[in-house]
């Protein structure tokens, strides 16, 4: 909001706030001097406790004085703590209008829930029309900040109309306060019922819009928010119950208490207030509620058993203000406590944060899902449920490593924006990740939590562990399944290459040999001379497509391979490479390049594929030499390696190669195409740029 128009509203809170405030202080003595004289000791309009005898008063060491006396400290000091936090608001929210808001209504609220300035502006209608205008502006403040703490917005929409017409009865109230539909002319149960009733309203709005919040800071202010306007306005109406002569009698100290553990229930509000608004620091509230319900739960269960416990006995030995039973009772109670406390903390510890208390439990749960027949990517939706389950997470998964990428194969909930991972090992290898996201952002895990996670992590490794051979075969068929097609495509191109061939090139051929041999038919006889220069085309015809049918078959497989084996085959081409070579000039020496073969004498019988693939390798890295190494000299090693793969080895000492090949840019075979022959059979191929210069590529290939 813009300061200028801020700044009348900061003028008008403060200006109002010390007007209460100095009201309040001058009602303190007229408020003890009422309660002496004469609200102690006979009926008032407005007293924090019924009229007491002054016998009654005697029997339990009291006087008119001290009594009042005790009334008035705790009044004054309940509405002072208010004041206390209202200050603290206004001076670290001073230009926040929801902490104008909040110091308005604790000042409001405070002066007037205690029956202080009540009793003290008896006599004087003007002021108890004051503090009636004050009081009225303290509900309707306390219900409309609640309804728009944190962010200033209703959510939902529709707590607008609620606000409203809480705002028309409190205004009413305010207005005409001796009317019979004023609130305080209400039924003790009907006021009970439309306090629960707004109460109810206000947490459950809070709790909605704790769930569609996604900031830290506002969701810990909304706990705490929540925290004391639960404790606070429910202590409230469950005490003011207690307060009705016509269901309890109490004594003269009963009413010091119960006024005094009123006013403390509804002091928590200012205390959470003043931490979430401030936001000097929002320690974490979890543990707090915790033990906030389980003591209450706790506290009912003591009080009903006790109360039952005495009514039965009584009944049962008729027997009334027995000391016996009162014994067996307290007994029964001291017997009941400490399993039940127990009981009752392990149920809130699992309302709040899951079962982490109990891996055992958590263990045997998912023992009995792994032991059906489940395949193993349900048993990691089986396993990320019940992480998510025992901890209360919104959100976990499980990713594992798929070809080189994280893929996440099993999720539960809904995906947050900030996640923990955890890694999850086996046998000293890491699996994959868990990935986790907190109840609440800003909300840590306990060391309670990491430990449940740890069983759970360690049990989910072998689960992982079969997912990633189950994949990896699946993996590996779909790969054989693609090689099978390949294979088939290729067989298929083959054969269609060759078919192109022999229907676009041989047969053309084929069939002009016989046009020829036709026509030097018929002029053989009469025109000799013609029939002998058709024979010659002939034979010039039949030599060129013997030469395309070779071309043809050496494509194919080189017809060197058939007659003199890989050895001999790569033999026969450095000899043709070296003559080519020997008058061609060098970088470094006169002489031309030299290329020694190192091989057995024979080699084991080769798989046809093997034989050819090794051929062209080698004649490829031979030609690459020639033409880009810069070489003087050049060694081939072909050998049979210990573990039965044939080794090919082609080493020379030019410019070096990028161990990394790119493809050639001319669309040749290339250094790339090396590689894929190897692949095809199962093979390697390594590219070694050597310190001494030079280059080595070792290939290996399964036979």
């Amino acid at each position: 909001m813009n300061v200028r128009r801020l700044l009348p509203i900061q003028m008008m809170v403060i200006l109002f706030n010390l007007a209460v405030g100095s009201s309040f202080l001058v009602s303190i003595p007229r408020y003890y001097e009422r309660l002496v004289d004469p609200c102690i000791l006979s009926a008032c309009k407005v007293a924090p406790a019924p009229p007491m005898p002054l016998a009654v008063l005697q029997q339990e060491h009291l006087t008119v004085e001290s009594y009042a006396l005790v009334f008035t400290v705790i009044d004054a000091s309940f509405t002072l703590l208010f004041y206390l936090a209202a200050l603290i608001i206004l001076w670290k929210c001073f230009r926040e209008p929801l902490g104008l808001l909040a110091s308005l209504m604790l000042v409001s609220f405070g002066t007037t829930f205690p029956s202080l300035v009540w009793a003290a502006s008896e006599p004087t209608p003007a002021l108890w029309l004051w503090f009636d205008l004050v009081g009225m502006i303290g509900w309707i403040t306390l219900f409309t900040f609640f309804l728009l703490f944190p962010d200033g917005k209703f959510v939902p929409a529709w707590t607008s109309k609620v606000l409203l017409l809480i705002c028309l009865v409190y205004l009413y109230s305010g207005l005409f306060p001796n009317t019979a539909l004023t609130f305080t002319s209400w039924p003790s149960l009907a006021k009970g019922v439309w306090l629960l009733a707004i109460v109810l309203m206000l947490v459950g709005t809070q709790i909605y819009r704790y769930r569609k919040v996604s900031l830290p800071l506002q969701r810990q202010q909304t706990k705490w928010i929540v925290f004391g306007m639960s404790c606070g306005l429910g202590g409230f109406i469950g005490i003011s119950f207690l307060f009705e002569p016509t269901l309890f009698q109490w004594g003269a100290v009963a009413y010091i208490y119960l006024n005094g553990v009123l006013e403390l229930f509804l002091l928590i509000i200012p205390l959470t207030l003043t931490f979430a608004i401030v936001r000097l620091r929002l320690w974490d509230i979890d543990p707090l509620v915790k033990r906030t319900l389980v003591y209450v739960a706790l506290s009912v269960f003591v009080v009903a058993v006790y109360i039952l416990s005495v009514l039965y006995l009584s009944r049962l030995f008729q027997t009334k203000d027995n000391v016996v039973i009162s014994l067996l009772a307290t007994s029964v109670v001291a017997v009941l406590f400490a399993p039940l406390k127990e009981r009752l903390q392990r149920l809130v510890n699992r309302i709040m944060k899951g079962r982490h208390d109990d891996p055992y439990a958590v263990l045997a749960e998912l023992g009995n899902q792994l032991v059906k027949p489940l395949s193993p990517e349900a048993m990691l939706e089986v396993v990320v449920t019940t992480i998510k389950e025992s901890l209360r997470l919104p959100y976990t998964g499980i990713s594992i490593s798929v070809n080189g990428q994280s893929t996440l194969v099993a999720s539960s909930g809904e995906r947050a924006e900030e996640m923990l991972s955890f890694p999850i090992i086996h046998r000293g290898e890491e699996l994959g990740t868990l990935l986790v996201a907190n109840r609440s952002p800003g909300e840590p895990f306990t060391a309670a939590d990491y430990r449940l996670l740890d069983v759970l992590l360690t049990q989910s490794g072998p689960i992982i562990q079969n997912v990633n051979m189950t994949i990896g075969m699946k993996l590996l068929a779909d790969a054989l399944q693609e090689s099978r097609e390949k294979l088939v495509l290729a067989r298929e191109e083959e054969r269609r290459h060759i078919r192109h061939n022999l229907h676009d090139d041989l047969a053309p051929r084929l069939a002009a040999l016989a046009l020829n041999a036709a026509a030097a038919e018929k002029h053989v006889v009469h025109n000799p001379e013609t029939a002998k220069e058709l024979m010659v085309e002939l034979r010039n015809v039949i030599r060129s497509t013997v030469d395309e049918i070779r071309s043809l078959v050496h494509d194919l497989r080189p017809p060197t391979l058939d007659e003199l084996g890989l050895i001999g085959a790569v033999r026969e081409r450095i000899t043709v490479l070296d003559k080519s070579t020997r008058h061609l000039p060098s970088a470094s020496e006169e002489a031309g390049l030299r290329i020694a073969l190192q091989a057995p004498d024979r080699l084991p019988p080769l798989p046809a594929a093997v034989e050819v693939a090794a051929y062209r390798i080698v004649t490829e890295l031979l030609v690459n030499v020639v033409r880009h190494a810069n070489a003087t000299a050049c060694t081939v090693r072909i050998h049979i390696s210990p573990s039965g793969q044939l080794v090919l080895e082609v080493t020379d000492n030019g410019i070096g190669i990028h161990p990394r090949p790119k493809p050639s840019e001319k669309g040749g075979l290339g250094l790339m195409s090396i590689r894929e022959r190897a692949a095809e059979l199962g093979g390697h191929c390594f590219f070694e740029h050597l310190e001494t210069g030079g280059t080595r590529v070792t290939t290996t290939l399964p036979i």
